[in-house]
């Protein structure tokens, strides 16, 4: 398990404590988070930052396949999504959108075989082989998250700070969702890090903090998607919430793009 440092809140010690209750598995997590933040400094274009991800997933992984034995696959959760936004399909006819790491993102030569079960299924499709085999429907059932991580969730380059702040206030925006029950009625939901700063007022003194957008969404097959329609009062609440507990926020907005034209992630 490759930890970028770029996962949601938390996430990294869930997925670890998954593989133990759930399936038995001994799992190597790799803390690549200095790594990862140092090879994308200075890199603000997203599919740059995509194929930067890729190129280093891939070498952390066959790092660490050297000193484990005869590893000769490289196994990928990559669906037909990916493949279809990556312009990677059969067809050859498809533009690419946005080249998603596991797919436009790999280096050229690779010392690994690449293997991945899933590439023609949608992720519709995907729920139901994970609910037949018996997964945790928490786990099935999960939001969708980019490979990349929170890298195409900060516009523009990418630093600690920024990460760190953005994990914040989607930890705020998912809590309140579960909270509310509104968590599965929503397709995709998550904070997003502009790197724009923002006049606004914490008590009698003046803030000039960035701003943080949040987008929720309902799809069946992701390739299309409408902005979902939050109650205001909810939306008050979390912004309020973002504001008042994640110093360096002074103002939140929420996304009303349907996709398309937009896409669901920003990058």
């Amino acid at each position: 398990f490759v930890d970028h440092g770029l996962l949601r809140l938390n996430e990294g010690d869930q997925v670890m404590a998954f593989f133990a209750e759930h399936l038995g598995v001994n799992v190597v997590r790799v803390n690549a988070e200095d790594r990862f933040i140092a090879a994308l400094a200075g890199i603000s274009d997203p599919e740059e930052k995509r194929r930067c991800v890729g190129r280093l997933f891939v070498e952390v992984f066959e790092e660490q396949a050297a000193g484990m034995g005869n590893i000769q696959w490289l196994a990928q959760g990559t669906i037909y999504p990916d493949v279809i936004e990556s312009a990677g399909s059969k067809t050859g006819k498809a533009q690419v959108i946005k080249s998603h790491h596991n797919v436009g993102g790999l280096p050229e030569h690779m010392q690994l075989k690449l293997i991945e079960p899933l590439r023609d299924l949608f992720k519709d499709e995907v729920r139901k082989i994970g609910v037949e085999l018996g997964l945790p429907r928490d786990l099935v059932y999960r939001h969708p998250f980019p490979g990349p991580g929170l890298s195409v969730r900060i516009l523009g380059e990418v630093k600690k700070e920024y990460a760190d702040l953005l994990k914040a206030a989607d930890a705020i925006f998912i809590n309140e969702l579960t909270q509310e029950g509104l968590y599965d009625q929503v397709s995709q939901a998550f904070a997003v890090f502009l790197p724009v700063k923002s006049v606004g007022v914490m008590g009698d003194g003046r803030r000039y903090d960035y701003v943080i957008a949040l987008r929720a969404v309902e799809t069946v097959d992701f390739m299309t998607a409408s902005w979902a329609r939050l109650p205001y009062e909810f939306l008050d609440r979390v912004s309020r919430r973002i504001i008042n507990e994640v110093p360096g926020v002074s103002r939140v907005t929420y996304d009303i793009s349907g996709k398309p034209p937009a896409t669901i992630e920003w990058e």
